[in-house]
């Protein structure tokens, strides 16, 4: 007997655009992230599927984890990465590490220490605000006596701050909290790569990054690592974390890290959590490889080699003025530009950008309005890059009426 299905009428029908295959301009992005992706990353990321439970798959997960290691100087188990951006990295460190109630210290000097303590707000613990003025630092004196005032669990701290272009000095802060028995919580998604980060010689218990900036990977990975004495303090919470998804002792066993105490106990077969980004799980462990391959010291030391070719460029060839006054202060990442009075510092990235496809993006939080924000990370921290990104501003800035000492 044969049956005929009847399937409804559509209402809705595909957009005509859709219809169209994808075509994708190619920009040189220089601005704070994410940045250009390296060949051999964008060809990891049309491999064949693996199943997210596939031995071939936990075998890449191992050598993820590797990377991690060495790419925040750590030996660390808990050391894995996060389905989500950096971001969401900072809402995992947060919510496990803290629980209701608990006072957190926040090191605020832009826009993310902003999003931090909003964040800490909204899972009801007590954050309390230690600030510096945007493009300035903090010393481990001004922490101390903020420790000793309001005794946090947790202290945060941005290392590369991406909406003011400083970067915090982090040696000898580590010691300070563990002197008061606070946990030292970092945020290097502007940094890790691009300047030196020593995890466990400076004494941090906690730290992440994105992978879309230094690393030079596809956005959508936060890498994040915890000290032992942050894994125990997980382990030993009152209540689960508020989210399933971000508990870091569900996601470290799917990751193969050890969730049992006492620590000589073998670790426990990985479970089923959630289905991971597998291609994107194949990007991070090939921009992993070719940080592993140029070795860190290479790489921040181009990085930094891009920043000054930049810098010196803006000052003379430019005559621009770089809004973090200290020198020492200034992230070889993220660098900013004091936007000139009377300029119009949006017509200046469009032409950028209309003109020479390259990307120079405006302030954010604090610095809105203020400065140009250009980005030299991952394959982009070149002194050919920084170059180009000198010429593309140049032209922008003589086509809204600014003079410079080379025009």
């Amino acid at each position: 007997i044969s049956m005929t299905c009847r399937l409804p009428n559509l209402t809705v029908r595909a957009a005509a655009g859709l219809l169209n295959p994808l075509s994708i301009p190619n920009k040189l992005l220089t601005g704070p992230g994410p940045s250009n992706q390296h060949p051999e990353v964008s060809a990891a990321l049309s491999a064949p599927l693996l199943g997210h439970l596939h031995p071939e798959f936990t075998k890449i997960m191992d050598d993820v984890k590797d990377g991690i290691r060495y790419f925040f100087q750590t030996n660390n188990d808990w050391s894995f990465a996060i389905s989500g951006t950096g971001h969401c990295a900072m809402e995992a460190a947060c919510m496990n590490l803290l629980e209701p109630g608990e006072t957190v210290l926040v090191c605020r000097n832009g826009i993310w220490g902003d999003r931090f303590a909003e964040l800490s707000r909204r899972l009801s613990l007590k954050p309390v605000l230690l600030s510096q003025p945007p493009g300035s630092v903090f010393t481990p004196e001004q922490l101390e006596s903020a420790l000793q005032q309001h005794r946090p669990s947790v202290v945060f701290v941005v290392h590369g701050e991406s909406s003011t272009g400083t970067l915090q000095p982090l040696e000898h802060l580590g010691g300070v909290c563990r002197k008061h028995g606070a946990l030292l919580l970092v945020d290097s998604v502007a940094a890790a790569g691009g300047a030196p980060l020593l995890t466990d010689d400076w004494l941090i218990d906690c730290v992440y990054t994105g992978s879309q900036k230094c690393l030079g990977c596809t956005p959508g990975l936060g890498l994040i690592s915890f000290s032992e004495a942050a894994r125990r303090k997980i382990l030993s919470r009152k209540v689960p974390p508020p989210s399933f998804y971000l508990d870091a002792s569900q996601l470290a066993n799917y990751w193969g890290c050890r969730t049992t105490e006492p620590p000589d106990q073998p670790v426990s077969a990985r479970r089923y959590h959630h289905t991971a980004p597998i291609s994107l799980v194949y990007a991070a462990r090939e921009a992993l490889r070719l940080v592993a391959v140029e070795g860190l010291p290479a790489a921040w030391e181009r990085h930094e080699r891009a920043a000054d070719k930049l810098r010196a460029g803006l000052q003379g060839r430019l005559g621009q003025r770089l809004f973090v006054s200290k020198p020492q202060d200034r992230a070889p990442t993220v660098t900013t530009i004091a936007v000139p009075e009377g300029v119009d510092w949006k017509a200046v990235v469009q032409h950028a950008m209309a003109k020479h496809s390259v990307e120079i993006a405006g302030g954010l939080g604090p610095t809105a309005g203020q400065v140009w924000r250009i980005g030299l990370m991952g394959l982009n921290a070149t002194e050919a890059v920084a170059e180009r990104v000198l010429a593309a501003l140049e032209d922008s800035l003589k086509a809204v009426g600014v003079a410079t000492p080379n025009l």
